[in-house]
């Protein structure tokens, strides 16, 4: 008896698998990526240029500052720092800290007026409470050039003109609206319910601020130290309008006062005594990058 063999039918292959990118896919992806990081880094130093530039310019001789804008220097000195440390006959260091005498006053009164403006506005009931923050909000709005002359006449008839009180005694009035709203906004997002069972434990409005509020708010007090630490210390306008004598000249007043607008020679020590003014300002951002980061990204910033 024969048996019959059957064909064996053909073998049908499986679902194939993806497989993944190619290697002109991958190798375009690499292309598209130099392409981007490349872009990035020349817009970097297209940013960075004035600062390299500037950097540059404090070791050159004076008279290469202007005539040689070169990022490689032909000569190199010392003598742009060695001939503006001195000032009105006062070294830089003074300068140094007279800014640092405003900045760490106007941190510290804005810090207190603000957070305590900030509850008040956010978290007290009282009459026309929307009304005042809505004028806050409004000063945001107005120039500070619309109030200088009227300030300036108030302090020239206290006598304060050509002191540091004209430029600390208005951040302990809450005169920065920009800080008040940010505290505002950072407050309304605690709960309210700490506030009731603080209350419930007897405890005062000033009380659930400081036990409750005020431990809450480290990100946006950090964020206020921070913003008016760099304003402060880079501000011009104000501090030229009351600080006239060289013995309470702030950094960026110094810097303005060895600049010869006639023959441009002190180009050379201003670039080389700049240098050394944003020294305090790049350590304190550096110090404090973190926490400015986070204090933006929790206080309604983002």
């Amino acid at each position: 008896m024969s048996t019959s063999t059957l064909d064996s039918p053909p073998v049908v292959d499986g679902p194939t698998r993806p497989r993944g990118p190619s290697r002109s896919m991958r190798r375009a992806k690499v292309r598209g990526a130099i392409l981007r990081h490349g872009g990035l880094i020349l817009f970097g130093l297209f940013m960075l240029y004035p600062l390299i530039w500037m950097a540059v310019s404090a070791f050159k001789p004076s008279h290469l500052v202007l005539t040689d804008p070169s990022i490689i220097p032909t000569e190199l000195t010392l003598e742009n720092f060695v001939n503006g440390w001195v000032v009105g006959g006062f070294p830089f260091w003074v300068f140094f800290g007279n800014s640092l005498v405003i900045a760490i006053s106007a941190i510290l009164g804005n810090l207190i007026s603000c957070s305590l403006t900030a509850y008040a506005l956010a978290r007290l009931e009282f009459r026309a409470r929307n009304v005042y923050f809505a004028i806050v909000l409004v000063t945001v709005m107005l120039p500070m050039h619309a109030v200088v002359i009227p300030q300036y006449i108030v302090f020239s008839n206290l006598g304060l003109v050509n002191t540091f009180i004209p430029l600390i005694l208005p951040k302990f009035l809450a005169t920065d609206a920009f800080f008040i709203f940010l505290m505002v906004q950072f407050i309304r997002g605690i709960p309210r319910q700490l506030d009731e069972a603080a209350s419930i434990d007897g405890a005062g409005p000033f009380r659930v601020f400081w036990s409750i509020i005020l431990p809450l708010m480290k990100p946006a007090l950090i964020t206020t130290a921070i913003f008016t630490f760099i304003w402060t210390w880079n501000d011009f306008f104000g501090q030229l309008i009351y600080l006239t004598d060289s013995s309470v000249f702030t950094v960026p007043i110094a810097l303005n006062a060895l600049v010869d607008s006639e023959s441009n020679q002190g180009t050379g020590t201003l670039m080389a005594m700049s240098v050394l003014s944003l020294i305090p300002l790049l350590l304190f951002f550096a110090f404090a990058q973190k926490h400015l980061i986070r204090g933006i990204a929790t206080t309604g910033l983002k």
